[in-house]
């Protein structure tokens, strides 16, 4: 299975809704955008149109693989005198004026149009089945691994670092630890700051180590003031930090509460960035029913629960990563912080619709298909098409017994539970997927 083959593969459009305000601060564009994330554009058209950064808003962050149409607000004045600009293959289109900045409020839903490439004619044909499966359960509303971008990129969890005080780690993981993934000048402005760490009076000869200018401007002035430095970071970049780890406990703690509130063998599992995730495949209509209208916390340090599973469940997660709730602080540091958030447990695809089976043109006697549906703001539209394809994802896991509780794993027969998988890096699930393209390819020519 592949998706975000193409870009054109995967097209979201944001659904909004602004009072237009004809003599409003705020030019509002709508921006159609290809292989470049959200910050990224933003950082384009900041220096591209001589915009300051904090003057340009968006409504969400928008995933850099595929094609995607979303607003872009910009404070003070137009673009340009036409109401459509360009800036490489990013184009903007003026559509109105607001009063105030875009936020994620002015987000009504995200339209979501699908390509899944590289399906064997069985795969193909259960994919209805399994589209009908997911309109009747819904989807567990987990952060997918777009969340995790530091922790994929191998600086870890920053928040670590950040909730001991220890600033110096935070800024070496985010200046200084280049990604083996990434063959772009930003790692090698990152290898760069690794070999010279406290060479602050040197200069990266990349164009792309200007980013940093902020940051190394401190560090040249007070070369120990690591806080400094570390908070003349972008703000969005600095608050990712911290929901990464919050966001990897959510995931955490909901497992375990599914644990405990579904039976074992009604459960799937797939890998995704900080490890697995599992899904119920059949819910009797009243529990159903009860998650649907269930949240579950992203914690605080002034998190409180009325449930007793729930607060086990998440307490449980976050004890796991050696935390409490009253360790989710910055030390000294009113600027970040964690905030208290109740998110939907579950998430129902509006308008799931899947065409016939096609033949893929890009995979060699293979078959695609297309999905479109609707997701709320905040809700990973590839999860969605991971769990329709659940059983086509090369790298699933089984769900096993740590996923839950002991008690919710009672049921089962010792020798009915399955292994954890073996663990494996992400170049390597992509020489496994290499290998296993080159070898039907031979297959084929051999007929």
């Amino acid at each position: 299975m592949k998706i975000k083959q193409r870009p054109e593969d995967f097209v979201v459009r944001e659904g909004y809704r602004f009072e237009d305000d004809p003599e409003g601060a705020v030019w509002v564009y709508r921006m159609d955008k290809q292989k470049v994330s959200t910050l990224q554009a933003l950082e384009r058209l900041s220096k591209e149109f001589a915009v300051r950064r904090r003057d340009l808003s968006v409504c969400g962050l928008k995933d850099k693989q595929g094609r995607t149409e979303q607003l872009v607000g910009v404070r003070g004045g137009a673009l340009g005198p036409s109401d459509v600009v360009q800036s490489g293959d990013l184009r903007l289109k003026l559509i109105g004026r607001a009063a105030q900045p875009l936020t994620s409020a002015n987000i009504t839903a995200n339209r979501f149009e699908v390509t899944v490439r590289d399906l064997s004619p069985e795969e193909a044909g259960r994919v209805s089945e399994s589209v009908a499966e997911v309109a009747r359960v819904g989807v567990v509303n987990y952060f997918d691994s777009q969340r995790f971008g530091f922790l994929k990129h191998g600086q870890g969890f920053i928040a670590r670092h950040l909730v001991r005080g220890d600033w110096e780690g935070a800024l070496r993981a985010f200046l200084a630890t280049p990604s083996e993934l990434d063959k772009s000048d930003d790692a090698k402005v990152k290898a760069f700051w690794r070999d010279h760490w406290g060479e602050w009076q040197l200069h990266a000869p990349q164009d792309a180590g200007k980013r940093y200018a902020p940051v190394l401007r401190r560090l040249r002035e007070d070369p120990r003031d690591f806080k400094g430095a570390f908070l003349h970071i972008d703000r969005r970049l600095r608050a990712m930090a911290l929901f990464e780890l919050q966001s990897y406990v959510w995931n955490e703690g909901v497992k375990r509460y599914l644990g405990m509130r579904v039976p074992s063998p009604e459960l799937v599992g797939l890998r995704y960035q900080a490890g697995s995730l599992i899904f119920p495949r059949a819910l009797p209509r009243q529990l159903r029913d009860e998650l649907w209208t269930k949240t579950f916390p992203l914690l605080a340090p002034d998190s409180a629960f009325d449930d007793e599973q729930i607060r086990s469940s998440a307490l449980g997660a976050l004890k796991s990563q050696g935390l409490s709730p009253s360790d989710l602080r910055v030390p000294e540091t009113p600027q970040l912080f964690f905030k208290h958030e109740e998110r939907p447990l579950f998430v129902v695809p509006g308008k799931l619709r899947v065409n016939e089976p096609r033949r893929d043109e890009l995979n060699r006697g293979r078959l695609k298909v297309n999905l479109s549906f609707t997701l709320p703001p905040g809700a990973y539209a590839t999860l969605v098409v991971r769990r329709v394809l659940w059983f086509a994802d090369a790298a699933r896991p089984r769900p096993h017994a740590s996923a839950g509780t002991p008690q919710a794993s009672a049921h089962r027969p010792q020798a009915e539970r399955p292994r954890p998988p073996d663990r494996i890096g992400f170049l390597e699930q992509q020489r496994r997927k290499k290998a296993a393209r080159a070898s039907r390819r031979a297959q084929v020519s051999k007929k």
